[in-house]
C-alpha cells in the first residue's frame, strides 16, 4: 500500500501473516504505554478495514471493530501526546497510542488519516496530505516551517544558474562590459613593457644624443599616459554597462521574489516573520546587487589581470612562475576545508538578522501598545538580545577570518621572497636590466595583488550565496492554493455548496470538520459558535484563501480550486474582523477595491457605511492622510471606511466578519440598515459578535467542535433551546449585567 512505510509492513506481516496489505487503513509507531504513561513500550498501531489492533511488546491488548469506532482525536498531555478513539456502542473515549514529542507529527497524520477513512471510506491520502511539510530526502531532517526546501541541501549551483538565467536578457550590455574589462586587462599588462622599454632604452641609456632620442622617450611617456586614460575609460565603459544591466538584473529578481510571495497562501506567508519576507525582498536582493556591481567586477579585472601576468611570467620562466604561484593550491584546498563551516556562520548570521528585522516590525507596528504598557526598557531589552546574538554571530565570523587570513597571506607572501631572490640574482649576474627589474617588479604586483583580493573572494561570495540561497527558497517555493485556469464561469450569481469539508491549520490541527452547507443566490447566512470553532476559519476557506483538505468548496456548481482567483475575489466583498488600511488618503483606501470609482461612487459608498459625516470633519476630507494602518483614526472609524471599501466593490457575495464589531449602537442601526439593502440580491455570509444583528438572517448555522451543531432561523433555534439559545441567553445577562 502507496501510504504505509516499506519498515511499518514488515512490522505488521511478522505480528498479524494473515493481514493482506490490500485491507490496511493506517499503521504507525509509539513509544509509551497506552495505559502506563511512563513506561516506554514498543507500540505498533494498526487499523485495517475490520479492526483495530495495538500490540505492546509483541502482546495484543486492544482490539476494536472498526465500524465501532466514530471518531479519533489527538490530545496532547503532559508531555506526552496521544490518540484516543469514540466508541460509537457507549461513547466512551478510549486511548489507544501514546508518545512522546518526537511522536507528535506521527500521531497527527495517522489520526487524521484515520479520521479521513472513517468519513469516506477510502485510503487516498494523497490530496489531504498535499503541501504538508515533510522531511528532505537527502539529509532526512524536517523542513523548516513553512517551506518545502532544504537550507543544507539547496543546490548553489542551481541558484547561480537561476542568477544566470536572469541575466541572460542582459546579455549586449554585458557583452560589452567584459569586452571593456578585457582592454583594461590587455593594457594593464601592456605598460609594464612599455616602462621596461623606457627605463632600459632611455633613462638607463649612456648618452642622450640627437633629437630621435628625446622624441622617443617623449613617445614613452605620452604612450605611458595613453595607455593609462585608455585604461580608465574602459573601466568608465565597464562600470557603465555593468552597472546598468545589475540594476535591472536585481530589480527583476526583487519583482520575481515580491510576486513569487504574493502566489503563497496566507498559511505559508503566516509561517514565516514578516522579517524573513522583508529580508529576502529587500536585504537579499541588494546583497547579491552589491556583489554583481561593487565586488564582482573587481573580482573578474583582478584575474584576468592574473591570468595574462602569469601567462607572461612562464613565458620568461616556467621555474619561476611556478614557484611564485605554489602556495595557490594550499590557499584553494582551505577555502574548500573551511567551506561548510563558513557557509553555516553565514546563514546563521542571516537568521538572526531576519529575526532582528521581526522584532523591530513587531515593536514598531505595536508601538501603542508598548506605550500603552509601559514596556519600553523590555522590548529595549529584547530588541538588545538580538542585537547582540547578531554581533556574537558577526564577531564568530571576524574571528575566524582573522585566524585564517594571515597565514595564508604569509603563503602567498613566500612568492615575493621567491621573485626577490630572483630579480637580485639576474642584476648581480648582469642578466637582467633594470627596466627588466621594473617589468617583473609590476608583473609581481599585478599577481600578489589579484591573489589578496581573490583571497577575500570566497568570504565576499559565501555572504552572496547565503542570500541567494534564501531567495531562491522562496522563487522555488511550492504553491500549495494553485490559481485556477476555468475561464468559463464568468459571472458569479451566488449559489454557494460546501461538501464535506475538512481543514487544520496545522498537521495536528482539524479545525474544522466534515461541514456540509448549502447557500442559495441571495441568502443571508449567519454563524454563529464560541470562539475557535472555525467561523473565521470557514468563511477564509469559502474566500479560498487556504485549500481545503477534504471535500470541496463549489461557487455556482464548480469547485473553486478551478476558478481563477482574480475571477472569484474579484465578486466577493470582504469585511474582516482586522479591518487595515494602507498607509494614504481615505479616498486611496476607499478606491482601493475599484480604482476606477468616481467620485459619486465613493461618496455614497461611504455615505451607505455611515463614514461620509465623520470623513468631511477631517482636516482634508476625503484627502486626509491616515497614516500607518489608519493609527489616525478611531477602531470605529476605520472600520466604516472598511464597510464602505467593500460597498464600493458592489460584490456578488458578501463576507462580514464582525463587520460591526467596534461601532456605537446608534452607527451600527444605521448601518445594519445600509446593509438590509446592500445584501438583497446577494449572498451574505456574516458573523456578528453581537447576535441580535442576526435576527432578520435567512438561516442561521451554529457552528461547535468543527462541526455544524444547530441550523434554523432565530426563532426555531430559540424554540429548540439549544446552543444558540445558551448564547442568546448568555449575552442578553451580559447586556443586563452592564446596564
Amino acid at each position: 500500500m502507496g501510504n504505509i512505510h516499506s519498515r511499518l509492513l514488515s512490522e505488521v506481516k511478522r505480528l498479524e501473516p494473515d493481514l493482506g496489505e490490500e485491507r490496511l487503513v493506517e499503521v504507525f509507531l509509539t513509544n509509551l504505554d497506552p495505559s502506563e504513561p511512563n513506561r516506554h513500550r514498543r507500540v505498533v498501531n494498526i487499523l485495517s478495514f475490520e479492526e483495530l489492533h495495538v500490540w505492546v511488546d509483541d502482546v495484543l491488548v486492544l482490539r476494536e471493530k472498526t465500524e465501532n469506532i466514530e471518531s479519533a482525536a489527538m490530545v496532547t498531555g503532559v508531555g506526552c501526546e496521544f490518540a484516543e478513539y469514540v466508541r460509537k456502542s457507549d461513547g466512551e473515549h478510549v486511548c489507544f497510542a501514546r508518545g512522546d514529542g518526537r511522536y507528535y507529527n506521527m500521531i497527527a497524520k495517522a489520526v487524521k488519516r484515520i479520521n479521513h477513512y472513517l468519513r469516506h471510506g477510502d485510503t487516498d491520502f494523497s490530496r489531504m496530505e498535499a503541501g504538508r511539510d515533510a522531511v528532505c530526502p537527502k539529509c532526512g531532517k524536517p523542513y523548516p516551517r513553512g517551506t518545502s526546501t532544504c537550507p543544507r541541501c539547496a543546490s548553489k549551483s542551481k541558484a547561480l544558474r537561476r542568477l544566470f538565467s536572469f541575466a541572460g536578457k542582459e546579455w549586449k550590455p554585458i557583452s560589452f562590459s567584459m569586452i571593456f574589462f578585457f582592454i583594461s586587462a590587455g593594457i594593464g599588462v601592456v605598460i609594464p613593457i612599455i616602462n621596461r622599454i623606457m627605463v632600459d632604452d632611455y633613462i638607463q641609456a649612456d648618452a642622450a644624443e640627437g633629437d630621435g632620442f628625446w622624441i622617443g622617450f617623449a613617445l614613452s611617456v605620452l604612450s605611458i599616459f595613453a595607455a593609462e586614460t585608455l585604461r580608465r575609460l574602459a573601466n568608465v565603459g565597464r562600470g557603465y554597462f555593468l552597472t546598468a544591466s545589475s540594476n535591472r538584473i536585481v530589480k527583476r529578481l526583487r519583482n520575481t521574489v515580491f510576486c513569487k510571495i504574493q502566489e503563497l497562501s496566507i498559511a505559508k506567508i503566516s509561517r514565516r516573520t514578516s522579517g524573513e519576507l522583508l529580508q529576502r525582498v529587500n536585504s537579499d536582493t541588494q546583497q547579491i546587487t552589491n556583489f554583481l556591481v561593487n565586488q564582482l567586477p573587481g573580482v573578474l579585472e583582478q584575474f584576468l589581470t592574473f591570468m595574462a601576468v602569469a601567462v607572461i611570467l612562464f613565458f620568461y620562466d616556467w621555474k619561476m612562475a611556478l614557484l611564485i604561484l605554489l602556495p595557490m593550491p594550499f590557499v584553494a584546498l582551505s577555502f574548500r576545508l573551511f567551506w561548510r563551516l563558513m557557509r553555516t556562520l553565514f546563514a546563521r548570521r542571516w537568521q538572526l538578522k531576519s529575526q532582528g528585522n521581526a522584532v523591530l516590525h513587531d515593536i514598531f507596528s505595536g508601538i501603542r501598545v508598548v506605550k500603552a504598557y509601559g514596556m519600553e526598557k523590555r522590548e529595549e531589552e529584547r530588541f538588545l538580545k538580538v542585537a547582540a546574538d547578531e554581533r556574537e554571530a558577526l564577531l564568530r565570523i571576524e574571528k575566524f577570518w582573522a585566524l585564517l587570513n594571515p597565514p595564508l597571506q604569509f603563503l602567498l607572501g613566500l612568492g615575493e621572497y621567491v621573485l626577490l631572490y630572483y630579480v637580485g640574482t639576474g642584476m648581480l649576474n648582469g642578466v637582467m636590466t633594470a627596466g627588466e627589474m621594473s617589468q617583473f617588479s609590476s608583473y609581481a604586483g599585478m599577481v600578489f595583488g589579484p591573489l589578496l583580493t581573490l583571497m577575500n573572494f570566497p568570504r565576499q561570495f559565501i555572504h552572496m550565496m547565503t542570500s541567494l540561497t534564501r531567495v531562491c527558497e522562496i522563487i522555488d517555493e511550492t504553491v500549495d492554493v494553485e490559481n485556477g485556469t476555468d475561464q468559463a464561469i464568468g459571472e458569479i450569481r451566488g449559489d454557494i455548496d460546501i461538501n464535506h469539508i475538512s481543514f487544520g491549520y496545522e498537521e495536528s490541527d482539524e479545525v474544522i470538520k466534515d461541514i456540509d452547507l448549502h447557500i442559495k443566490k441571495g441568502d443571508f447566512v449567519g454563524l454563529v459558535g464560541k470562539s475557535g470553532v472555525g467561523k473565521s476559519t470557514l468563511i477564509n476557506l469559502v474566500m479560498r484563501m487556504y485549500d481545503v483538505d477534504e471535500g470541496e468548496i463549489c461557487i455556482d456548481g464548480v469547485d473553486i480550486r478551478t476558478i481563477p482567483q482574480e475571477t472569484l475575489r474579484s465578486q466577493m466583498g470582504v469585511v474582516l474582523q482586522e479591518n487595515f488600511l494602507f498607509t494614504g488618503t481615505v479616498w486611496q483606501n476607499l478606491s482601493y477595491a475599484k480604482p476606477n470609482a468616481t467620485r459619486e461612487e465613493v461618496i455614497q459608498a461611504a455615505k451607505m457605511a455611515g463614514a461620509h459625516e465623520f470623513i468631511i470633519r477631517l482636516p482634508d476630507g476625503y484627502n486626509t492622510y491616515v497614516g500607518e494602518r489608519g493609527h489616525t483614526l478611531s477602531g470605529g472609524e476605520r472600520q466604516r471606511i472598511s464597510i464602505a471599501r467593500a460597498l464600493l466593490h458592489d460584490p456578488k457575495i458578501l463576507i462580514l466578519d464582525e463587520a460591526t464589531a467596534s461601532l456605537d449602537t446608534e452607527t451600527e442601526k444605521l448601518i445594519q440598515d445600509a446593509l438590509a439593502v446592500l445584501c438583497k440580491g446577494r449572498t451574505t455570509i456574516a458573523i456578528a459578535h453581537r447576535l441580535s444583528t442576526l435576527r432578520n438572517a435567512t438561516r442561521l448555522v451554529v457552528l461547535d467542535k468543527g462541526g455544524v451543531a444547530e441550523m434554523g432561523t432565530h426563532d426555531e433555534l430559540m424554540q429548540k433551546e439549544g446552543i444558540y439559545y445558551g448564547l442568546v441567553m448568555a449575552q442578553r445577562e451580559m447586556t443586563r449585567m452592564s446596564e
